[in-house]
Formats: C-alpha cells, structure tokens, sequence
C-alpha cells in the first residue's frame, strides 16, 4: 500500500523528529515523543466552507482519485477507514471489530473537515456521565462501561442545498363520531435546503448522526489536510453526488412531507402525495469527528457517541427488568394512595 511521503514529513516534529499527532485540547499538532505543539497552518483557510454546483442532467466533474492513504477493512461489518501518520488500530471506530489492511482502490477527495475539539479524556467523562443519568439501568452498568474506551473518527458526510419546487395532494379531517369528514386539499410550495446534513456512508448510523448533527456549523470548516486527521482514523467518500442525493433521499422526502403538514396546518393529514421539480443543487464532501465507546452487555454490543465538537451525547443502554417493575409497582401504589385520598376527601 503506498504512502505519501508529503503527508508523513509534514507530520514530522521540527524539534526531535518525532511523529506528530493532533491535539484537540491544544488545537495543534503535538509531538508524541517531545511534545512540542506545533500550528496547522493551511492556505486558503476561508475557502473550507465553499459549496460546488451539481447539475443533476449533466456528467458529474468530480471523478473518483485512486486511494493512496493506509486504508484497513473491517472483517465485521465491512467499514473502510484510513489512517494517517503515527495513528494505528486493532478495532474498527464504527463496531469495534478487527481492522485489516486493505487494497488500493478509488474515492472522492474529501473538501474540508471540522477538527476534533473534544478530547478523548473528555469523551470519556461525557459516556459515563451519560451512563451514570440512565434511570432504571442495570446497577452494574457503569462498571461494565467503564472498561471501554473511547475511539476517534472522522464520519463522512454531506452537506446539500436545493430548491424544491413542490406540488402536493393530501386530505384531512374534520370533526369527529357522526361529523367526521374527510377532505382532499392540493397546492404549490417552495421548500429551500440549507447545508441539509446527511450522511455519506452506510456506517454512518442515526446513534452517530444524531450525536453531531446539531453541532454543524459551515464556519468552523477547514481544508483536509493531513495535520488535522493525524491520530485518528477516518472513513473515506466512496459516493458520487448522484449516488448520495439517491441515499439521502428518503430523509429529504420525510422533510418535504412535515413542511406540507405545516402548510396545511389542519389534523389528521394524511395520503400525501407530492411532485418536486429539484434545482440549484450544492455539495459539500466533508468529515465531522466523533467519539466511539463500545461496549456489551448480556453478550449484546451497544455503544455510546460523543460529539468531537462540543460533547453532546447519544448512547444505547439496557434495562433492568427488577427496576422497572420496581418504578412500575410505586406509580401503581401512588396511583391507589391518590384514588383512596381522593376517595376519602368526597367522604368527607
């Protein structure tokens, strides 16, 4: 598997020579034997957040580039990812399986990337936090959680703008027993897209979506390069636009769906149907960083996702059976203790 000689010097401390890796509590690159920090300085910084024009009835003009970063495949669930300088895995980030290498194959050049802000001291307070405010969780649980450890990786994703220039059909009803009517409506709305935040792999999961979607801000892009990945593993973009507006498009109709509710404003909508004529389409290839812990409980792999912007937490957990039909047994007895007191109060 080639490497490029570029991307390791530029890794290189200036000091000792050593390797370098990216610190998120310093926001710079830190020597991993000296600890020097040293400034990722990349030209053009403000173009990060640029957007590139897709027309949907003409060839795509961002074709794939042959992989020449160490990429490792996952023997469990298939994921990809790339490592850049001195940062090695036996796990895969996405389920925690063995990571082997893999072969030389083609991507989409990735545009810009949000470096980690959060570190993995911090990610880790924030699972078992998160772990210890889960009510009726079993009481070993924070035991268990606390012998996993986080992983960092940067997801792929993208960002689309469009116009959507929609027709719709739907009923509604009014009334209810004997009244109830039902009544079909129709219309024409614009709906615009914004940095729409979807993601670009099928690893990408809800649990990691929701763990960083509402973090995104365009602002707080930068250009990929390699100072801001090293230390940390990453997914590569193996989608054309084409193929991600495809992907994502049944999260985009579900959007669609809730703004015609809105503008109907009436209960019980419903047999939506509607056309939409899509125009002015920008993309974005980006990477976001996330915190991974992994960890099983009753032979069941469950894990916990740490935003690496700003912490926000999202998590799987079990519960125990014994506090659950405890905390059901006192809603039951206070539900009986407010009916008797009630019942005595009219007595009297």
């Amino acid at each position: 598997m080639p490497q490029v000689a570029a991307e390791q010097d530029e890794l290189k401390c200036s000091n000792c020579a050593g390797q370098c890796a990216w610190d998120a509590r310093a926001q710079a690159l830190s020597c991993t034997s000296c600890g020097t920090a040293h400034e990722v300085v990349v030209p053009d910084d403000h173009d990060a957040a640029a957007e590139y024009a897709f027309n949907a009835r003409s060839p795509e003009n961002d074709p794939p580039m042959l992989g020449e970063e160490r990429t490792f495949n996952c023997q469990s669930c298939g994921g990809e990812v790339l490592f850049v300088g001195p940062a090695l895995s036996e796990r895969c980030p996405y389920c925690n399986g063995a990571v082997v290498l893999g072969v030389t194959d083609m991507g989409y050049r990735t545009k810009a990337l949000i470096p980690f802000k959060v570190d993995a001291e911090f990610a880790q307070r924030q699972a078992l936090e998160w772990i210890s405010k889960r009510w009726a969780a079993p009481s070993n649980l924070k035991s268990i959680v606390e012998k996993g450890r986080v992983a960092g990786l940067y997801a792929p994703f993208w960002t689309f703008d469009s116009r959507e220039a929609v027709k719709y059909w739907a009923k509604y009803t009014t009334g209810s027993g004997d009244n109830r009517r039902t009544h079909s409506t129709s219309g024409q709305m614009d709906v615009v897209f914004d940095d729409l935040l979807m993601p670009a792999s099928p690893h990408v999961t809800p649990l990691i979506r929701d763990g960083i979607l509402h973090d995104f801000d365009p602002d707080d892009l930068k250009p990929y390069t390699a100072g801001f990945l090293a230390g940390f593993a990453a997914e590569r973009h193996h989608q054309s636009v084409a193929q991600g507006l495809h992907d994502n498009r049944a999260d985009k109709d579900l959007l669609i769906r809730n703004r015609i509710k809105r503008r109907i404003n009436k209960s019980g909508v419903h047999a939506i149907r509607f056309q939409t004529d899509t125009t002015g389409i920008h993309y974005r290839r980006i990477l976001l960083p996330v915190w991974i812990l992994h960890y099983e409980y009753a032979d069941k792999p469950m894990k916990v996702v740490i935003s690496g912007i700003d912490g926000r937490t999202y998590g799987e957990r079990p519960f125990s059976i014994w506090k659950m039909a405890g905390f059901s047994a006192l809603l039951s007895a206070a539900a009986l203790a407010l009916g008797w007191v009630w019942g005595a109060a009219g007595w009297l």
